[in-house]
């Protein structure tokens, strides 16, 4: 029963619910949200003393560790058990389009991550040391320069009014047009 309910499609106005159900216990409390918050903390668990950035009181922030562990579980769980195959319904024209760029899938067994990118062999080729190790920097990076991750500035800052979180949520979006369009199709012809 439950995972027929976990499996059928959700309205889109639950997410909007919840999301704003979310944001008002966070602002009730005083809380504000971000999944990349929890490397500073974690960080602070010990190198407080090596650096002032992380020299802050890490006990305060042991909610939103569990916030990420409750991630890494339901990602888990539903992966492992809910939806073993981990396939995604993506429409005729994206196929169309993701084998223009010679990324081949194939209708009814599209997987979370294209398998062709992010697999042990792809690692050590040009392609993929570009996609996972310089793609996984610049999004550390990125992180830190814009002073939070694309859930921090999207949901809870733009949620709080805050200017740089408009600022940060623009150039997420930019980045992420600019990198589908014009530098994606390139990678994937190196």
């Amino acid at each position: 029963m439950l995972k027929e309910i976990l499996l059928i499609p959700w309205p889109w106005w639950f997410s909007g619910i919840m999301i704003a159900f979310t944001m008002y216990l966070l602002l009730f409390f005083g809380k504000s949200f971000g999944m990349s918050s929890n490397l500073r903390t974690l960080c602070s668990m010990g190198a407080g003393r090596f650096s002032e950035f992380f020299r802050f009181d890490w006990k305060k922030e042991i909610w939103n560790l569990v916030v990420a562990l409750g991630a890494m579980i339901g990602g888990f769980t539903f992966s492992h058990y809910i939806d073993p195959n981990q396939n995604i319904g993506i429409s005729d024209e994206t196929i169309k389009s993701l084998d223009e760029i010679n990324i081949h899938v194939t209708k009814g067994e599209v997987p979370l991550i294209p398998e062709s990118i992010f697999n042990w062999e792809n690692l050590f080729t040009l392609q993929g040391f570009i996609f996972i190790v310089v793609g996984g920097f610049l999004v550390g990076f990125g992180t830190r320069y814009a002073g939070g991750c694309t859930s921090g500035h999207a949901i809870s800052g733009l949620s709080n009014f805050q200017l740089p979180s408009l600022y940060a949520v623009i150039g997420f979006f930019t980045g992420g047009l600019i990198m589908v369009h014009f530098i994606l199709p390139y990678l994937m012809n190196l």
